[in-house]
């Protein structure tokens, strides 16, 4: 059920030919409240879609009786059209749900600088087919609504000590960080305020989808919002629900990495004793986006030579020379030289282990990417974004 599995929520998603497959393409959330909070973080990316500059506004007071998401357009670089068809679906949403457009966040996802009179009338045709479809099972159809080159939807559920929250996401390219990543919803009938809704959210994000780095490319787009109902009557601890809501936007993050564009390994880079957290990512995000590592774990090369490179790069506090790095369990490299031979670790499985061991605090993290294919460089030559 994803974003309907909490109390207090109706979804729906309905195709209206945006996408010429005549696939779902048009996806509603409504808030039933009682509560009508709501939170988002958006892609740092300073070229930014119409819905974003949008949800940038509304979100600001940190009420959200809706969110309306379309797929098969992404609304940006479209000019001051791009953004009244945003503010149109955002008015349109209000007047039929009885809202302020103020409180509808809007979400776009597919090619960039296309939009006409045609989008903008599917779009709003798709508002009012969306609405008059919702329901409380409406979740899992929202979540095909707003897929584009994914290949599966991403749903989650967890439930603890009575409230609930659900959540659904989107994207298999353009995966990279920068506050969020692709688009997300999140729901929970957890009692929470705007402020606790907004910490919670920014410390999710910042373990989970700010660490899923798969191809280095910053989409124009990138939203993760979430809605807060209430409707369970029960205030949470703070630690135990941005706990749980971390625990749900990782296991998306997951499922998006599984599904990224053409990748066949699916690459957990931990990084084990940093100096600080933020060199323990940094060192991370140097390995998961060297083209020369990946391009390696894609040919089942454990080429632990090209993982010291990469980290030498970064400004990270560690000594190269006093580095361990495991691969798929196997210790390749220690004290920045040969451990065990190459021909002991296997990289045949997708899931593809490497830790690397600076030695130089008690600081952790994960970055999670995938390898550089064939069928990555095809897809995206023959698919604009």
């Amino acid at each position: 059920m994803s974003v309907t599995a909490p109390a207090g929520f109706e979804a729906a998603g309905v195709a209206v030919g945006l996408k010429s497959s005549g696939k779902p393409d048009v996806a509603v959330v409504v808030n039933r409240g009682p509560l009508k909070v709501g939170a988002a973080v958006f892609t740092s990316n300073r070229a930014k879609a119409n819905p974003i500059l949008w949800s940038e506004q509304a979100i600001a007071d940190g009420v959200v009786e809706a969110i309306v998401l379309n797929s098969g357009g992404a609304n940006c670089f479209t000019g001051s059209f791009g953004f009244q068809t945003t503010h149109q679906t955002a008015e349109k949403t209000a007047e039929l749900l009885g809202a302020g457009a103020g409180d509808v966040l809007v979400c776009s996802t597919g090619l960039i600088g296309t939009g006409d009179e045609v989008f903008r009338a599917k779009v709003l045709h798709g508002v009012e087919e969306g609405i008059a479809a919702l329901s409380g099972d409406g979740g899992e159809a929202a979540s095909l609504a707003i897929m584009t080159t994914d290949s599966r939807p991403k749903r989650v559920v967890h439930s603890e000590d009575g409230w609930t929250i659900g959540g659904m996401a989107k994207g298999a390219g353009m995966l990279a960080p920068g506050l969020a990543t692709m688009l997300v919803v999140l729901t929970t009938d957890a009692v929470l305020d705007s402020a606790e809704a907004d910490a919670a959210l920014r410390h999710a994000t910042r373990v989970s989808f700010d660490r899923l780095d798969s191809d280095g490319c910053m989409s124009t787009n990138d939203q993760v919002s979430l809605l807060v109902s209430g409707a369970s009557g029960i205030r949470p601890q703070a630690e135990a629900f941005r706990e749980a809501l971390a625990a749900v936007c990782f296991d998306l993050a997951e499922q998006l990495q599984s599904d990224a564009e053409g990748a066949s390994h699916d690459i957990r880079i931990e990084v084990t004793h940093a100096a600080s957290e933020d060199e323990a990512v940094d060192v991370g995000r140097s390995v998961a986006r060297n083209n020369l590592f990946k391009a390696a774990i894609f040919g089942n090369d454990p080429n632990w030579g090209r993982v010291l490179a990469a980290i030498g790069t970064t400004t990270a506090r560690f000594d190269p020379y006093d580095v361990d790095v495991w691969m798929n369990g196997v210790r390749v490299c220690t004290a920045g030289g040969p451990d065990r031979p190459r021909e002991d670790v296997d990289l045949t499985p997708r899931a593809t282990d490497l830790v690397i061991d600076l030695k130089a605090g008690d600081a952790t993290a994960v970055i999670l990417t995938n390898d550089l294919t064939h069928e990555y460089v095809h897809e995206n030559s023959a698919y604009s974004s």
